[in-house]
């Protein structure tokens, strides 16, 4: 099961019979919209079109993290602690406008991941799963040309969630149980690189008949619509994002039929969508901010990170040598001197990533966030050129200690690892990622740096321990269990050195991934 993120939404390449499955896995957007929602101290909260209580939170948790364990495997997938710091940023305050809107059942909000997973994709899509659980394609990212627009994408996948369509497609039909539904979406995920092998796992009949009642409905489009929307302007968003959004797919649909825009693939957009959504927006309405110069960064890294190909990354690297270069906006003069300095890292021409950071710093000054993203990326070509402790000067420790920014987190840990800074740093910072994951358990990449730095300090008990944490937070429970029982070893053969809390700690885990272990074999 290989290449799940790339093949997934690629209707073009996948029999129209086993297209349809796709949806429970690629929440579409944008359908029309009713009229709008008060806020919720305005009037009680609107019924929902069913409470999805045949398939409890539980049950759809579990169904999700057994398809989420397959996505984590993905070649494509993609651990990137800039761009999933600010898709975060975006996302949070949306499901937050949503927990305050009554948008979100107490059951589901205990229970739900609300993670967001990123897929090396340059298609331009966006999925909701079971569970609480998101996938966004970098292609998404590269082509959205506001946080708005972003913003309207996720309000719309969180909206399928928060609603419970997935749970009410899977309790409609009768026969077939959760577990074989996630066995018929891993088979679709496989479709394009094996369609025999996504035959196999979606048998006959069946799977015609259970794909059929897996696309969502216009009723359900419409909600999620209605939903989302709603949550813009609370979030902190601009709901003409909408508008925008609307506006880019449609003239994707007029110019574009090579696949890249899978949501036109399925749900082609009509004029009286857009018209419904335009008629939303209040005449008058101040009209949305412009787009901040870090948006237009984060758009270039995400664009860079999907593997265009050497070609494109070369064009891109060459962008700011082009004649009249100097007489474009600041905007797009900082992107591409952002795109230049990243591609000139996948290239590995570190001479050319330093001059094109430098351009970077000068197009970005007096932007604080902007100049942080500048910040990062010098201190992510110093590591690649071989220069950690040039990359540890470019991170300088918070006031009150190392920073808490996670990306500022990731990359001190890799310097530190690679040689820079002395003990006490790597000590320190030992610390702040001991309390950082002590808050955020399922953080695999923080638990993984946590574990480079222990292993650096001598400490290998703590170090294994670390590792099989990191495990975890993959449910890769298998390979988890096996760093516990390195760990129960070293203990043993440590003797009178030992570190017997930590070896205590180690036991009492081991028996709980082992338990998680056998409920995962059960369901196979």
């Amino acid at each position: 099961m290989r290449d799940l993120f790339k093949p997934k939404w690629r209707f073009a390449h996948i029999p129209s019979r086993h297209a349809a499955i796709f949806s429970i896995a690629s929440a579409v957007l944008f359908t029309a919209l009713p009229p709008a929602v008060p806020p919720a101290h305005a009037q009680p909260r609107l019924p929902t079109l069913g409470d999805g209580l045949e398939l409890t939170a539980a049950a759809e948790r579990k169904l999700g993290d057994r398809i989420i364990r397959e996505l984590y495997r993905d070649p494509d997938y993609l651990e990137d602690a800039v761009l999933q710091e600010y898709v975060q940023g975006i996302f949070q305050p949306l499901l937050s406008a949503a927990r305050a809107r009554g948008e979100v059942a107490p059951d589901i909000d205990e229970r739900f991941a609300w993670e967001i997973l990123l897929g090396r994709d340059r298609s331009v899509n966006a999925f909701a799963l079971p569970g609480g659980y998101f996938g966004l394609h970098l292609g998404l990212i590269g082509v959205v040309a506001t946080p708005d627009e972003l913003a309207s994408v996720l309000a719309h996948e969180l909206s399928h969630v928060t609603q419970r369509h997935i749970s009410r497609l899977i309790a409609q039909q009768g026969k077939q149980t959760p577990l074989m539904i996630g066995a018929l979406i891993l088979g679709a995920l496989a479709a394009s690189k094996s369609p025999d092998a996504a035959q196999a796992l979606m048998v006959g009949g069946q799977a015609l008949a259970v794909q059929n009642q897996l696309n969502f409905s216009r009723e359900m489009e419409r909600e999620a619509d209605r939903v989302g929307y709603g949550l813009m302007q609370p979030a902190g968003f601009a709901p003409q994002g909408f508008v925008a959004m609307f506006d880019k797919l449609q003239q994707a649909n007029r110019l574009n039929d090579n696949g890249s825009w899978p949501y036109l693939r399925s749900h082609p957009l009509t004029t009286q969508r857009i018209a419904d959504m335009q008629s939303r927006i209040a005449h008058g309405a101040a009209p949305a901010a412009p787009a901040p110069l870090q948006h237009a960064l984060l758009a270039a890294r995400a664009r860079v990170l999907s593997r265009p190909g050497t070609d494109a990354l070369r064009q891109w690297l060459a962008q700011p040598q082009d004649a009249g270069f100097a007489a474009r906006g600041q905007r797009e003069r900082a992107a591409a001197w952002y795109a230049a300095a990243l591609s000139a890292v996948q290239l590995s021409d570190w001479q050319a990533a330093r001059a094109a950071v430098r351009g970077l710093q000068d197009a970005v000054a007096g932007d604080a966030n902007a100049a942080r993203q500048a910040r990062l990326l010098a201190a992510e070509v110093e590591l690649a050129a071989g220069a950690p402790q040039a990359a540890l000067k470019l991170l300088p420790e918070s006031a009150g200690g190392a920073s808490t920014h996670r990306p500022e987190l990731l990359l001190r840990a890799q310097a530190l690892v690679a040689g820079a800074g002395t003990a006490a740093d790597r000590q320190a910072l030992a610390g702040t990622l001991q309390t950082w994951v002590t808050a955020r358990p399922r953080d695999a990449a923080a638990w993984q740096a946590l574990a480079q730095l222990w292993r650096a300090q001598g400490q290998g008990l703590r170090a294994l321990r670390a590792e099989a944490e990191a495990q975890v937070a993959r449910q890769d429970y298998a390979a988890a269990v096996d760093r516990f029982k390195a760990g129960q070893d070293l203990a043993r053969k440590s003797a009178g050195a030992a570190d017997y809390i930590e070896a205590s700690i180690i036991d009492t885990r081991l028996r709980a991934v082992e338990s998680l272990l056998r409920e995962q074999a059960a369901e196979r």
